[in-house]
């Protein structure tokens, strides 16, 4: 039997939504195991401290999405913390070596929500509105269904997109419902987008705790505040996106959705400028990681197989 440690350091972004994931972690490992220490250390990382880009896209400075975790590891491969919570959507689906993700929180609604002063949906946007987002998904999946809209680079954290939007720099903007919910300003939602109309992020509403691989079994304790048909669901869509080699410059969409031991998956990928859009959908039974990691293998590589040289590079 492994001994339970004495503390456990986790590491976060210092974002309102980072922290607000964080403390659910160290509260939820409180109510399971009281007598470990836990401590939150606040990490800054290179997205978070690099104001020079702008209103640049966040995919179009060095290094992507994974400006919001390269620190972090570091953190965790130099022994500075024994464990980051990550908001699984902003993870390259490789780690570097000797760290694995094999906790997973309940997830969060995995929908984007549409928030907006001038309408309730998205189409009832007048031609030619402004529409915020930084995120290549959202824009091209939009442009797919509504190319008369106009697509304006959009950063900041949650509250501040908001603000932004409020304030009239935008008529509408994305967001998801899992960080809304989180922050608890769910309130501020127009109106949800179901899967039909915008496939979320692979691993989007769902929270990572990354370790070192060889810590594995002295931080087993983390698996009770854990939920396996998370894990299985994001490793699935994962699995999708490293098989089309997608990253944050690639608008793909894809989400898992399990009931007892049936997989439902669906991924699309679209064309930045929204005029062609490929899409595959399968069901599955699933009763491991390696079984559902390689379901959503297949369906990436059956996907990637439709798609033209260009539009994924």
């Amino acid at each position: 039997m492994s001994v339970k440690p004495e503390k456990i350091k986790i590491g976060t972004r210092g974002s309102p939504l980072a922290l607000a994931q964080a403390r659910t972690v160290r509260a939820e490992l409180g109510r399971v195991a009281p007598e470990i220490e836990t401590e939150l250390v606040v990490i800054k990382t290179s997205g978070d401290w690099r104001p020079s880009d702008g209103e640049a896209r966040l995919e179009e400075s060095d290094g992507g999405k994974g400006l919001f975790a390269k620190e972090i590891e570091e953190a965790l491969l130099a022994g500075r913390i024994d464990a980051a919570v990550h908001s699984m959507k902003d993870m390259e689906t490789v780690l570097p070596e000797g760290l694995i993700i094999p906790f997973m929180l309940p997830r969060e609604d995995a929908r984007d929500a549409f928030l907006s002063n001038k309408a309730q949906k998205i189409g009832g946007l007048p031609a030619g509105s402004a529409v915020g987002t930084a995120s290549v998904r959202r824009a091209a999946f939009l442009l797919s269904k509504h190319p008369d809209l106009k697509m304006v680079p959009f950063r900041g954290n949650v509250q501040t997109r908001i603000d932004k939007m409020r304030a009239g720099q935008v008529d509408a903007t994305f967001l998801a419902c899992a960080g809304l919910n989180r922050l608890g300003l769910a309130h501020e939602i127009s109106s949800i987008l179901e899967p039909e109309e915008m496939l979320s992020a692979a691993g989007q509403g769902a929270v990572g705790i990354e370790v070192r691989e060889q810590d594995v079994s002295k931080l087993s304790v983390i698996g009770q505040i854990c939920c396996n048909k998370t894990n299985l669901c994001v490793s699935t869509e994962r699995a999708v996106l490293a098989a089309l080699d997608g990253s944050c410059h690639t608008p793909v969409g894809v989400y898992a959705q399990m009931e007892n031991e049936q997989m439902f998956l669906r991924a699309q990928v679209v064309s930045l400028d929204g005029q062609q859009s490929f899409y595959e959908e399968a069901l599955f039974r699933v009763s491991g990681l390696e079984e559902a990691q390689g379901f959503g293998r297949d369906v990436g590589e059956i996907l990637k197989a439709r798609i033209p040289a260009g539009i994924l590079s």
